[in-house]
């Protein structure tokens, strides 16, 4: 097609992903709402960084005041709080058999497909390390698990399509019949990297500290309960086993996953969270309500009590205004909830 794909959000992943698709001669035109960086992308280029590949690519990137035209192939990437702002902008770019494809953390899916409909909603979830260094620079610390599919569990020819499009970036992106799956896999993930970022301690010197393991594995049972409830079976991916967080399952599994996570991300130029990032750097709010307290909410329509996860958004919320520091005795807030 010579029709662009719009990326709305030129930050960590759909810079990367623009950059790659432009490099490789993919018509692409990205969103941001930040001039500098959109104008640096769109004219000395968009540096991508870091020990799994380094080169500039110039993308055409537009603030959204100077956005023309209409898009069948629209990529969504913003935090999740940012979803529904983002909607109400783009919603006017949006062909009538367009669709929009969530390249989210988080249950945005059902927000996306609330304003645009379910059949013009695609999903993806998406594990790879990288981080917005400053305008028209992107951290690109890590390889990690990329799936696409659609919400309706179906394959049409667009899902293929977007998932070749994928393989230009990832050649081992997986086109999945479940992308629910892999969703509440990444929020069980999720929750666990959100408690890491009470800290200043690295991903991996979290998930190596044995005095911090219960409370990591009770945040994603708390995960893995709830995704049972509503039907769905997380998969597997990059050291996360969801299978050793759900009910019934020992600690032994348990702690193996957090082994394997913490190898995971030792391997990588990508040290700490996003989330991290949001308040030790750049000092904004983080995406803990729609990922975290959203699952929270999920589950007390199932009847399921969720005092970690209700615990670790309220620390996430004292930090981010200023009634807390980041440390090991913030983290174990959390832990005296298992006491």
């Amino acid at each position: 097609m010579t029709e662009p794909i719009l990326i709305w959000g030129a930050g960590a992943i759909g810079g990367i992903l623009g950059a790659y698709w432009a490099r490789a001669g993919v018509p692409v035109l990205m969103v941001d709402i930040v001039p500098d960086h959109a104008s640096a992308c769109a004219t000395s280029g968009l540096k991508i960084e870091g020990p799994v590949e380094e080169f500039t690519q110039v993308v055409p990137c537009v603030t959204p005041d100077r956005l023309e035209g209409r898009y069948s192939r629209i990529v969504l990437a913003v935090k999740a709080q940012s979803t529904k702002d983002a909607l109400g902008q783009l919603l006017p770019h949006l062909t009538e058999d367009g669709f929009v494809l969530s390249a989210q953390n988080g249950l945005n899916e059902h927000t996306i497909a609330a304003h645009v409909g379910d059949d013009r909603t695609m999903g993806a979830f998406v594990n790879y390390g990288a981080d917005w260094i400053a305008p028209g620079r992107i951290l690109f610390g890590n390889r990690g698990a990329v799936v696409v599919g659609e919400i309706d569990d179906s394959v049409r020819p667009r899902t293929s399509e977007m998932h070749a499009l994928l393989q230009i970036f990832e050649p081992d992106a997986v086109l999945s019949q479940d992308i629910w799956a892999y969703l509440w896999g990444k929020l069980g993930y999720g929750a666990m990297l959100f408690a890491t970022a009470l800290t200043p301690d690295s991903m991996t010197a979290n998930f190596a500290d044995p005095q911090r393991g219960p409370a990591l594995i009770a945040l994603a049972r708390e995960v893995m309960q709830t995704a049972v409830a509503e039907g769905v079976k997380p998969k597997p991916f990059n050291g996360f086993e969801p299978g050793a967080f759900m009910p019934g399952a020992g600690d032994a599994a348990a702690l193996k996953s957090l082994a394997d996570l913490a190898e995971f991300n030792s391997k990588t130029a990508k040290t700490h969270t996003g989330i991290y990032r949001d308040l030790a750097v750049r000092k904004r709010k983080t995406e803990v309500d729609p990922q975290v307290g959203a699952v929270a909410q999920i589950a007390a329509r199932h009847g399921i009590e969720t005092p970690l996860l209700r615990r670790l958004v309220e620390l996430i919320h004292d930090i981010e205004e200023g009634r807390r520091e980041m440390s090991s005795d913030t983290f174990h807030e959390l832990t005296k909830v298992l006491a």
